[in-house]
């Protein structure tokens, strides 16, 4: 056999596993997705445009497309992707001492749609930012893929993303849940570049950050192209 083919199942063999483990845990690190000097530039830009925390509508900002579309074939997460999948939305985020909060255990189940529609079964509709949002049906949520890019080192001081490996199997999860429920939880820890990547029901948390560094974070949402019952992403790229 050939170093090249050698080389070529030793690969197919690496994104068999990683997909293998995304699968089994809804999270898989990506070390160096972007560059510094593309992360050093985002984070500027996002800091000399938006204040407070953060906004729920950096998918239509210059140059978060063209990131998207670079992620979206990343060699490392184009498999763990959904067919056809398109971003559909893109969050900023920024912890810092003067702009700290925890979040409590929860999934990402609300999803950005053009409209209200009135189609039976649907809930959660809820008004942000001038956008509405909705509970997404548990299929789709199945199929979706976050990514989370960061544009600084997250370390334990930083209030990282912790999450409940494989608590995504449970579906949609209706009553109030604690992270005793759960296991042990995982620290999202990353040097500035990395991305993870997750499933939106995954059980997650972070705690307030305790340095005085900034943790700045881009969240990809990408799904399917089309959503059922009438509903219509707010925005694709």
């Amino acid at each position: 056999m050939s170093d090249s083919a050698t080389a070529s199942e030793a690969l197919a063999e690496g994104i068999q596993s990683a997909v293998g483990a995304f699968d089994a845990d809804g999270c898989l690190k990506v070390r160096s997705v972007l560059d510094r000097e593309t992360c050093w530039r985002t984070s500027r830009w996002f800091d000399d445009a938006s204040a407070g925390v953060g906004s729920r509508q950096a998918l239509s900002l210059p140059g978060v497309a063209q990131i998207a579309h670079e992620v979206r074939l990343h060699p490392a997460i184009a498999p763990l992707m959904p067919p056809a999948a398109v971003a559909v939305q893109c969050t900023f985020f920024r912890k810092s001492v003067e702009h700290n909060w925890l979040v409590a255990l929860h999934q990402d189940v609300s999803i950005p749609v053009r409209e209200r529609v009135a189609a039976g079964g649907l809930r959660g509709w809820s008004n942000k930012e001038g956008a509405w949002f909705v509970q997404a049906p548990q299929d789709v949520l199945e199929s979706m893929v976050a990514v989370r890019l960061h544009l600084d080192d997250c370390g334990p001081e930083d209030g990282p993303l912790r999450v409940a490996a494989g608590s995504h199997h449970q579906g949609i999860v209706a009553r109030p849940v604690s992270s005793g429920d759960h296991g042990a939880m995982r620290e999202c820890i990353a040097e500035t570049g990395d991305a993870w990547v997750m499933r939106p029901l995954l059980l997650h948390a972070s705690s307030r950050a305790s340095g005085f560094s900034a943790r700045r974070v881009l969240h990809l949402l990408f799904g399917p192209p089309e959503l059922p019952l009438g509903l219509h992403w707010r925005e694709t790229v």
